[in-house]
């Protein structure tokens, strides 16, 4: 074995079924091999706050070593890891096919499983989780919902931060009346069949946030697809379950992998291809859930058949050439990476994508927003994320406030992302053209003359 994990990182599949998957002592056996192996190195310590939290523990132990520290000292370093991946795909020297034999994320993972086991996760955050079941509580009253979880609106943000533990200062996502589902029914996309591509079919898969909060970003690939001769279908059986793995709820998101896979899989044999919308369902579909259940012949060929919405584009740009028609945006564009594009491991295809539009300045930012999905909105990690998502939110102020004329687009493959980024860039004194960050999706659809207009909330 070559010192510095110089082969491609190979993850293991999880053995979430057997006994000793949750069993505390051997977690805790795990924690402190694993732990002792981070100490020794640090290259981590400014990757998350888990690192930090971890150095502090043991330098202020007796011993300044980890054997003098109190296993009970571990929940924090554990509660406050993102499941980013980023430890592991691009810092650590130390990950399978190493001897050592790391991988940090899918440790704190295993913890929150036994966690979850023994009851201890929180009822409300669990809640919070379903975002199928609150955004069909929330969008047919979606004016009313928005109002009162907008951070204007102090009093019901009060409450929300009582009872749910958000905190009335982070950002959370709006609602859409009309889903993309239902407007992409509505409204036909016309196959330009002239177009190199013609002859492809791709069956979208809506994911939560495209669905229900923001179906510009639905219709703006679609819109894009017909442009270039794509016929396409949208789905959503059921969301894919990144927010219940962030719990370690992975008898729930094994049961949505069978059944999300059972509707795209027909589409497949029909010969579609498969397009998630958001960083994350895209690493769940490709990724995380082949090693939830590895011995799945369902779900290896549904991830074989599954792309990112960027890394598509960028797919029929190179295969077939894109159909006429792009044009300058009317500003550059500073675009945030996503962790869970990145952990995708196919390069930077947002950025990519944005360069295929012409006479248009594209810079990249490649690093954490600190966000995390839910983990980011929790009152006692807001102020956390934000000192995480500083750099990335001073580097998109530099960028857009030195933009010529009219300043920059500040885009994010990941919507949740690029609102954090967005109130970070608030507390610089630089917000964006427009205070949003558009998805690169809507952008490139701009360049395109495509209207994704939804109608009102």
């Amino acid at each position: 074995m070559r010192e510095g994990s110089l082969e491609a990182p190979v993850r293991h599949p999880l053995a979430w079924t057997e006994a000793d998957f949750t069993d505390p002592e051997k977690i805790d056996a795990e924690l402190r091999r694993v732990f002792d192996v981070c100490h020794t190195c640090r290259r981590c310590f400014n990757l998350c706050d888990s690192f930090p939290r971890l150095f502090d523990l043991i330098d202020a132990s007796k011993t300044g070593e980890l054997e003098s520290v109190d296993s009970k000292g571990f929940k924090p370093v554990v509660d406050a890891c993102t499941l980013c991946d980023m430890c592991f795909m691009t810092k650590c020297p130390y990950v399978p096919p190493h001897e050592f034999n790391v991988d940090f994320p899918h440790l704190m993972l295993r913890y929150r499983a036994a966690e979850l086991k023994r009851g201890e996760t929180k009822f409300i955050e669990r809640e919070l989780t379903k975002t199928d079941r609150n955004a069909r509580m929330a969008a047919p009253l979606a004016p009313l919902a928005n109002w009162a979880t907008s951070r204007e609106s102090k009093t019901t943000r009060a409450a929300m931060e009582k009872v749910a533990g958000i905190d009335r200062n982070a950002e959370i996502p709006r609602y859409h009346r009309k889903s993309f589902l239902t407007l992409a029914e509505s409204q036909p996309a016309e196959i330009n069949r002239a177009a190199p591509a013609f002859g492809r079919k791709a069956v979208i898969y809506a994911t939560c946030f495209a669905n229900y909060n923001n179906p510009a970003i639905g219709l703006a690939m679609r819109g894009i697809l017909a442009r270039n001769g794509v016929e396409t279908a949208v789905s959503y059986p059921a969301c894919c379950g990144m927010p219940q793995i962030e719990h370690g709820d992975l008898a729930t998101v094994a049961e949505r992998a069978k059944e999300i896979a059972a509707e795209l899989l027909a589409f497949v044999d029909e010969g579609y291809d498969v397009i998630a919308l958001v960083p994350s369902c895209a690493l769940m579909l490709k990724f995380e859930w082949p090693l939830i259940l590895p011995g799945n012949a369902d779900i290896k060929r549904l991830s074989a058949a599954t792309y990112d919405a960027s890394e598509y584009i960028v797919d029929i740009a190179r295969n077939e050439g894109l159909a006429p028609g792009l044009r300058q945006l009317d500003r550059g564009i500073a675009v945030h990476i996503a962790c869970h594009a990145r952990a995708q491991n196919m390069g930077q295809k947002a950025a990519e994508m944005l360069r295929l539009i012409p006479d248009t300045a594209v810079n990249v930012i490649e690093r954490c927003s600190g966000h995390g999905g839910s983990w980011g909105v929790l009152k006692r990690n807001f102020e956390t994320a934000m000192k995480i998502g500083a750099p990335v939110a001073r580097q998109a102020a530099r960028i857009e406030t030195e933009a010529p004329s009219g300043g920059a687009y500040v885009a994010s493959e990941c919507p949740l992302a690029g609102a954090h980024i967005v109130q970070g860039m608030e507390r610089e004194g630089a917000a964006p053209p427009g205070g949003a960050a558009p998805h690169p999706i809507e952008l490139f659809a701009q360049a395109y003359g495509i209207d994704c207009g939804t109608g009102k909330n």
